[in-house]
């Protein structure tokens, strides 16, 4: 009877974690985030509400499976490329340049876990919780699934501040997880010592070397497809391994699994496998410890102490207090509906706070109530955060941005392609040695040429070439264009672009990701392709049916097949090159991550996809 009770129960939340997505699609609430509707539908059925869901075995199991790939996904969501800064820093509207990323967000976190201390000891002495300890954690986290999604759908994750918001984000994720482990070793008798934790970060070091030597073996990557998926069955046990000596040496589960992910991420896994993890963590565990989290939240509990009910409104207060006040240093930058906007976004809280909260219960530094109330407020600023910063946000600075193409040497080629790629999405400059006056009055009347000294380093570092994303060297002499070209991949440019016509010359570049053109491999393509293929021909050539390349860049998209892909419109999907796969798009093809994508069709409407997928 008890397990026919247990698999109805079961049946419920699953089939409430299902219903739940389409219920927000069809009810126009895409600005509430998922996971946070699954808080509030357990709520439904859960304590709160029906109370038709009672928690055992089965749902006990799976929840905290779920608690625990939660918090691997939040690992491996962390980009470590962004610590990195920003190597090319822009002039920004206020006329200033744009601030060192990595700096800035390092001195506004540090702001936020000072305030939150500060708020914290306000709390305890207000008698609200006793340990100043955990609350300065509860307040100065931020939740990496709320702001990531929000700076993805707000086309904001490249920009500058959307660079510094999402770095705020992941050192608290970071400082926060570790404090968090500090904190149970510290205030649990029945846990191990601090310094054990040294054994679980140094495990983790010597997984990630075993990882970093053996992951591009010839033999792992022919057994990563079909029946043996041999990544997925490493990263799962890559998983129990690392939560298995977290509980051993006294820690909580959900760190190891965090430094599992973290662990992944630094491994730089290819994209169909984090897919797959996604898939499976978003569309079946996690799901069930959300839901879980509002079936056992009992809110009727929480009005019913005029205490807790005064904590909510302060702590909200609070939250907000402790990320807009140190947030109020881009100033210096940005305008201040860019610097609130910031700050709103930072202030949502969810998985950490649960993750505290849940642990705070368990070692009974809070009580139930309480643990409930701080789930609630996380839910709460879920919820009005995003909306706040969508509200409050100038997109009209932020949109669109142009691609910086930098051309050196001006001539039959470069002239005529700068000037048609100006009205476009790039934002070209030509840059060319000083002319004699004839070639200035030809060449000046029709395109907008900078003139330099030489084509020397110290010319090209003064003038700040090598900040573009893309150059394009077409010098007079392929020996030059080849040394620049060099210097600026040592340098970090996107993409560099060189004339070249010796084949000697050509190869080597080429093994350094460098791409080439020539005169002569040029004609000779053409001639070939007007005696074989003359139709093609007319498309490459024809502005309205030419072929285009797009880059797959927006995780929004991330996995949606093109019969669902909303922008179709007037581009014919041709073929997806996906690493060294070549594939022949259907209906049921999947777009996924850094796919390179060859289509057809107007240029107005390619424009707008590239901005929608690239950018």
């Amino acid at each position: 009877m008890e397990q026919h009770a247990s698999v109805i129960s079961l049946l419920i939340v699953v089939t409430v974690a299902f219903v739940t997505p389409i219920l927000l699609h069809r009810l126009r609430l895409n600005y509430i985030p998922v996971v946070v509707a699954e808080i509030i539908m357990g709520l439904v059925i859960g304590k709160s509400g029906f109370n038709v869901v009672h928690e055992d075995m089965w749902l006990s199991t799976l929840s905290t499976l779920g608690f625990i790939f939660l918090m691997f996904l939040s690992g491996l969501e962390i980009d470590f490329t962004a610590f990195r800064g920003s190597k090319k820093p822009i002039t920004l509207p206020s006329g200033k340049k744009e601030p060192n990323t990595f700096m800035v967000s390092s001195m506004i976190f540090t702001g936020i876990f000072i305030f939150s201390l500060g708020l914290s000891y306000l709390f305890v002495f207000a008698g609200f919780i006793e340990n100043a300890f955990l609350m300065t954690l509860i307040i100065s986290t931020i939740s990496l699934g709320v702001v990531v999604p929000t700076l993805k759908e707000a086309h904001l994750m490249k920009t500058n501040i959307g660079q510094i918001i999402l770095l705020v984000a992941v050192v608290a994720d970071l400082v926060t997880m570790i404090l968090l482990a500090i904190f149970v070793s510290l205030y649990d008798p029945g846990q191990g010592n601090t310094w054990l934790l040294l054994i679980l970060f140094a495990a983790g070091v010597v997984l990630y070397f075993v990882g970093k030597r053996f992951k591009n073996r010839p033999l792992l990557e022919s057994l990563s497809k079909g029946t043996v998926q041999i990544g997925t069955r490493a990263v799962f046990m890559l998983i129990i391994v690392l939560v298995g000596l977290s509980e051993t040496v006294g820690a909580e589960n959900i760190l190891g699994a965090f430094l599992a992910g973290v662990l992944v991420s630094l491994l730089s896994p290819n994209q169909e496998l984090v897919h797959k993890l996604d898939s499976f963590g978003y569309g079946f565990l996690i799901p069930i410890f959300f839901v879980m989290i509002g079936v056992e939240l009992d809110i009727w509990s929480l009005f019913a102490d005029k205490k807790l009910l005064l904590l909510i409104p302060l702590l909200l207060v609070g939250l907000l207090l402790s990320k807009v006040v140190p947030v109020y240093l881009l100033k210096i930058w940005y305008d201040t509906k860019t610097v609130l906007a910031s700050g709103f976004l930072l202030t949502s809280t969810l998985s950490l706070v649960i993750a505290a909260a849940t642990i705070g219960e368990r070692m009974e530094v809070i009580t139930p109530e309480m643990s409930g109330t701080l789930i609630l407020v996380a839910v709460i600023t879920s919820i009005f955060t995003p909306i706040a910063f969508k509200k409050l946000f100038p997109f009209e600075v932020a949109a669109h941005p142009k691609v910086r193409i930098a051309f050196l040497g001006a001539n039959q080629v470069t002239l005529p392609v700068s000037r048609e790629l100006k009205s476009g999405l790039y934002e070209p400059v030509l840059y060319h040695t000083k002319m004699e006056k004839y070639e200035k009055m030809t060449s000046n009347s029709l395109f907008d040429i900078v003139e330099i000294v030489d084509y020397s380093l110290e010319t090209i570092e003064k003038n700040k070439i090598f900040q573009n994303e893309i150059i394009v060297l077409s010098t007079g002499n392929e020996q030059t264009n080849a040394d620049l070209a060099i210097k600026a991949k040592e340098m970090g440019v996107s993409r560099i672009i060189a004339r070249i016509e010796g084949p000697e010359l050509e190869q080597s570049l080429r093994e350094k990701d460098i791409e080439v053109f020539s005169s002569f491999m040029s004609t000779k393509t053409l001639l070939r392709a007007l005696i074989e293929t003359p139709s093609v021909i007319n498309i490459l050539t024809n502005q309205e049916t030419s072929l285009y390349e797009i880059r797959m860049q927006n995780e929004q998209f991330d996995g949606m097949t093109l019969r669902r892909f909303p922008f179709t419109g007037d581009v014919i999907f041709v073929r997806i090159f996906r690493g060294k796969d070549s594939i022949v798009p259907h209906g049921d093809t999947e777009l996924l991550l850094k796919d390179r994508l060859i289509v057809t069709g107007s240029k107005e409407y390619v424009d707008e996809l590239k901005r929608e997928l690239e950018f």
